[in-house]
């Protein structure tokens, strides 16, 4: 079975929404070494259950938080997207040494990420 294994809450301004949360929930929040984005990470702690996200700079006016699900088959995944009704609206693209990531909307117009894990990814 998929699980969520990410969220990316999209901002206006990564730097203020990195301290509102390190202050709201005491999150560990750092800037991602990354030359292809800006992006940063947001480590929620060890206390029970839940995940890990990011933060970065809102691409659209409408985007909000978008979680990720996790898959085997990203190509697949995509296929099934389309076929229950949704839209495919970012191509599969390699997210380096974590995997393979694309976005889509379900029927109802809410953005989601689909990750097929594979560490080769460039």
């Amino acid at each position: 079975m998929s699980r969520v294994v990410h969220f990316e809450i999209n901002t206006d301004d990564p730097e203020r929404a990195a301290a509102f949360y390190r202050e709201l929930f005491g999150w560990k929040i750092t800037k991602w070494d990354s030359d292809a984005m800006d992006y940063w990470l947001v480590d929620t702690g060890e206390q029970g259950p839940g995940i890990n996200g990011g933060l970065l700079k809102r691409p659209h006016a409408n985007y909000s938080t978008v979680n990720t699900v996790n898959v085997e088959d990203l190509d697949a995944a995509l296929r099934k997207v389309k076929a229950a009704g949704g839209q495919v609206t970012s191509p599969k693209f390699p997210v380096s040494g974590v995997g393979w990531l694309a976005y889509a909307t379900d029927t109802e117009g809410n953005v989601f990420g689909i990750l097929q894990p594979d560490e080769s990814a460039k």
